[in-house]
């Protein structure tokens, strides 16, 4: 798999490209690193409640969107582009629960698809909502403890990959995952 940030001919990688300004830039952007980004949205809506009508696909395609389509020339680097990703999807899945609590829009009914009916660990939507509102709570407190968390839990990553992401040592993740585990579940318990 071609990294975002891997060499290709003449040693400038995609992500140097869409920086540069030059024309083909989202073309050969999105490619590189679409294939990623669809396997870290399949994990996370694993991770989803029942009901979740959002596929890998349509999200990938709509944090895409949201990130600017590739026009974004302000990625930084590798780590930075997947931090907005998880980001974006974060925001997309939280809106989504929202909407789905909504009388309006069914309320407290659930919608099982038969294809789908055998997610892993599913999260209720208000445990997600608790956990967005504490994750934002975090990011004022230790922000790198707040990416972690969405590199690891809304992306999928280990924590080792989170480690490389952040540019941190795998010991040094371990232990903030750790503080925000703990943090978040303090958090969570007072709301």
């Amino acid at each position: 798999m071609k990294h975002p940030d891997s060499d290709r001919t003449g040693g400038t990688s995609p992500l140097e490209v869409v920086q540069s300004g030059e024309a083909r830039a989202v073309e050969e952007f999105l490619p590189a690193v679409y294939d990623e980004l669809r396997k870290l949205a399949a994990r996370k809506l694993a991770n989803e409640a029942p009901g979740q009508t959002l596929q890998p696909t349509a999200l990938v395609h709509e944090a895409w969107l949201r990130l600017g389509g590739g026009n974004n020339r302000l990625w930084q680097s590798r780590a930075h582009f997947f931090g907005a990703a998880a980001e974006a999807m974060r925001r997309i899945l939280v809106g989504q629960a929202r909407r789905k609590k909504r009388l309006k829009r069914g309320g407290g009914l659930v919608r099982v698809e038969l294809e789908e009916t055998n997610l892993a660990s599913p999260m209720p939507d208000d445990d997600l909502l608790a956990l967005d509102a504490a994750l934002d709570r975090l990011a004022e407190v230790d922000p790198r403890a707040s990416e972690l968390v969405k590199l690891c839990f809304f992306v999928g990553l280990t924590q080792e990959q989170a480690a490389k992401e952040l540019d941190v040592s795998v010991s040094t993740a371990e232990r903030t995952w750790a503080f925000a585990r703990a943090w978040l579940f303090r958090e969570i318990q007072k709301g």
